[in-house]
């Protein structure tokens, strides 16, 4: 389970924020937990995620290292979210 404030990768956003963990009615009336997600990029793409059984792929960032490398070899089968990644760890890794 990701924490607030971590910043991960998510398939349709890109690099973004767990800005919040918060709980949302589902059709059968059921409270399920949900990350509330928002864009490093521009601020007014949020997303609501469920924690438990998303079909959206979330995950860590990549490594400094993985960044350094596939910048050196940026290809054209990496789509625009993955090079902003890529970018965003470069820049970020060492704060």
């Amino acid at each position: 389970m990701f924490e607030k404030k971590e910043i991960i990768f998510s398939e349709t956003l890109g690099v973004c924020q767990v800005a919040e963990l918060t709980r949302l009615s589902a059709k059968n009336g059921e409270q399920v937990l949900y990350y509330g997600l928002r864009s490093v990029f521009d601020k007014n793409k949020v997303a609501y995620i469920p924690v438990d059984h998303h079909q959206v792929q979330l995950r860590t960032l990549i490594t400094y290292e993985e960044a350094k490398q596939l910048s050196e070899n940026l290809s054209d089968d990496m789509d625009e979210l993955q090079k902003r990644e890529v970018e965003y760890v470069l820049v970020h890794a060492k704060e």
